[in-house]
């Protein structure tokens, strides 16, 4: 848990709630223990430049809270700094939701999840929106090469604090890309046995004009 996070999870309610499953002692030595932002330690920047997806939480003007999937190729969520990762934001369903309750509310949170090996990363950070037109270099930085997606606009989001959670409960799941390697192996094995059954079968037939 880093320095700052503490002090903007564990709010008044969150503590009478603590107290009430015995935490409360054990979480109230995390506060108050630095001002924010955190910067972004080495084992999250390469976690994030691992990734392939992430949600991400906005609030609306209506005090609603949303959660959006966002996905890419692997290292689409990058870190830029040590206070700051940004992503291309991909044309999708055309609600613009999330982009719209940043331009009300800039406050965020991410969960980043590796559920091949159960973990999960959460993120608190402010957010902003960045259009092609705004700063063409900056979408072209935030860009995947040879991903076809339009790139409708960038994301920032200033890292205000973060907190590896509790791999209990975490079902692990692989994607096709994550087994595959252990994928060529079946194939190549099955295509062993295939040749070695062909070739049994050829040398337990019978040759022409020999004996039945």
């Amino acid at each position: 848990m880093s320095a700052h996070y503490a002090d903007i999870a564990f709010t008044d309610r969150v503590g009478d709630v603590q107290q009430r499953y015995g935490s409360q002692k054990f979480y109230a030595r995390r506060r108050h223990r630095g001002t924010g932002p955190d910067r972004i330690t080495p084992e999250v920047r390469a976690f994030l430049g691992a990734r392939d997806s992430f949600y991400l939480a906005t609030v609306s003007e209506s005090g609603w809270p949303y959660v959006q999937f966002r996905g890419g190729p692997p290292g689409f969520l990058k870190v830029r700094d040590d206070t700051t990762i940004g992503w291309a934001d991909f044309q999708g369903n055309l609600q613009y939701i999330s982009t719209g309750n940043v331009a009300g509310d800039n406050r965020v949170a991410l969960i980043v999840m590796d559920y091949p090996h159960r973990r999960r990363l959460k993120i608190y950070g402010r957010a902003r929106v960045v259009f092609p037109d705004d700063d063409a270099a900056l979408i072209a930085d935030l860009g995947v090469p040879d991903y076809d997606a339009v790139v409708e606009r960038g994301v920032l989001v200033e890292v205000e604090a973060f907190d590896w959670n509790c791999q209990q409960h975490i079902t692990p799941r692989y994607s096709v890309a994550d087994l595959e390697p252990h994928l060529d192996t079946l194939r190549n094995r099955i295509a062993d046995l295939e040749a070695e059954n062909t070739a049994l079968r050829d040398n337990c037939r019978p040759s022409e004009g020999g004996t039945r």
